[in-house]
């Protein structure tokens, strides 16, 4: 290890308690986060400007030290030592692991903050036991804002590294009724497995606001200051929300023109993956996630401009007259946006719950909803329904059957429809709510026509069927370019 001596920023000399690599705007607030938490942050960048950029501007936030080289900042940490990785995830970061990893401890701990693929971080935190080292995946949400003020913290990773890095993750989280929005959530991947879902719920979450945004405009023809007020006005009720706070404050905006901006910004959405994996992922283990794969396919459509372009005019056929009752379709509005978006969630805690049983984690997914109240972008009043329906039943079959959710849809289930179909009628997409809705009445239907799939798999293929007459589990087969007679398999 080298024999740099590490600058002190602030105070007298000693051990840094928490290192952070990588100082862009989120790992530079993180830091400052822990900072002002009372603990001594050693800082580390490649570029050594905007460390010194950091301190200039930040230095006054608490007790840093400044480091150039990796030797000299991992020398600077106290035992075991906890680096916190805030690079863009992919190689660069493992980069930055070997070069870690090189100069440290066994028992030493390394984090990643970024928004890191599951499946990498399961590979690194092989890598990194047969080292020595313990390595924890950290899904960290609450944007720029909330990694300075307190976000919420999904560490993964060896249950022992929480026992030193867990209490500062908690005290610098964001806190709901006295309770830190950060747990440990399991092993190796079970960290970055959550903060994928919940992205992938973002993506939903955020089409369904888009849709019902652009049913008030362009099926009641509202304006965006009068839709600003009704989103405000949502925001006081069940659909309390920092994306809805949000979205009334963004329709309130105005350019230097005086032009609402949404109006000038271009109807292209990007993304940056996360939402994709979800549903790679979901495919994999078999979980519908029909609104946040609609989500993310509306992004998609949105970024084909020139396909766009081309479709424009294309015929769109008899289309009905607009509602003429405001406030009635209004309403509807907001019980079908509050009944997709149980949906949304409903389906991401099925995945969780797959994935934990998939790679033997162990998630409670009571605990997701409690750390998810603060200091994340999902956060919502409902997610404390959330967080009690599992504290009744830690084995929720499905959010939706829970009774307050239960309740809670069948209230807008007709508004739900009328959306939809009104929508419809007028050619304006709605494939959230849409598919939403369609997905909860394949959820509650008798019979699906899964059966007719299954007699075509064994028609072309002999992959064997069940008989709803037969002992679970029992196989059959028909002859189909025989006599067409019915065999056991």
């Amino acid at each position: 290890m080298s024999n740099e001596t590490p600058q002190n920023h602030g105070g007298q000399q000693r051990l840094a308690q928490i290192g952070v690599t990588g100082l862009a705007v989120m790992g530079s607030n993180i830091a400052r986060n822990f900072a002002r938490n009372g603990y001594t942050v050693a800082l580390h960048n490649r570029s050594i400007g905007k460390t010194d950029a950091l301190l200039d501007q930040h230095g006054g936030d608490g007790d840093f030290v400044r480091t150039e080289s990796i030797s000299e900042f991992v020398g600077a940490l106290e035992k075991p030592r906890r680096v916190l990785i805030m690079v863009k995830a992919g190689d660069a970061t493992d980069q930055v692991i070997d070069e870690l990893a090189a100069v440290m401890d066994e028992g030493d701990i390394i984090i990643d903050g970024g928004n890191a693929l599951y499946t990498d971080t399961m590979r690194r935190e092989a890598a990194m036991a047969q080292r020595g080292l313990n390595f924890v995946g950290a899904g960290i949400s609450g944007g720029e804002e909330g990694a300075l003020n307190g976000p919420s913290i999904m560490p993964g990773g060896p249950a022992v590294s929480y026992e030193s890095l867990g209490p500062m993750l908690e005290k610098i989280s964001a806190h709901v009724d006295g309770t830190p929005c950060c747990t440990h959530v399991g092993p190796n991947g079970a960290g970055h497995f959550v903060k994928m879902v919940h992205n992938g719920i973002e993506y939903a979450d955020m089409q369904l606001i888009g849709e019902a945004y652009n049913l008030l405009r362009n099926t009641l023809g509202l304006g965006t200051d009068r839709i600003a007020d009704i989103f405000a006005e949502w925001n006081g009720g069940e659909l309390e929300s920092y994306l809805i706070e949000i979205t009334a404050e963004v329709l309130r905006q105005k350019d230097a023109a005086g032009t609402p901006l949404v109006d000038v910004i271009v109807d292209a959405a990007e993304q940056k993956g996360t939402g994709r994996w979800t549903v790679k992922s979901a495919l994999d283990l078999g979980v519908p996630v029909t609104g946040i794969a609609e989500a993310v396919f509306a992004r998609a459509l949105s970024g084909h401009r020139e396909q766009r372009a081309a479709a424009r005019g294309l015929e769109s056929g008899t289309l009905a007259a607009p509602p003429t009752d405001v406030d009635q379709f209004t309403e509807d509005i907001r019980r079908a946006l509050y009944a997709s978006k149980i949906v949304a969630y409903a389906q991401g805690f099925d995945q969780i719950r797959a994935g934990s049983v998939e790679y033997d984690w162990n998630i409670a997914p009571g605990d997701m909803a409690t750390i998810w109240r603060g200091g994340c972008i999902i956060r919502a009043r409902f997610l404390n329904r959330i967080k009690e329906a599992y504290e009744r039943n830690p084995e929720l079959t499905t959010l939706v059957v829970e009774p307050y959710f239960r309740d809670a849809i069948a209230d807008g289930i007709d508004s739900w429809r009328r959306v939809v179909s009104v929508a419809t009628t007028l050619g304006v997409p709605v494939p959230a709510f849409a598919s939403s809705l369609s997905y909860y009445d394949g959820l509650r239907a008798d019979r699906l026509p899964a059966a007719l799939t299954q007699a075509q798999r064994d028609y072309f293929g002999a992959h064997t069927y069940e008989r709803v007459d037969a002992e679970p589990g029992a196989k059959f087969h028909t002859l189909w370019s025989g006599d067409r007679s019915e065999v056991r398999a």
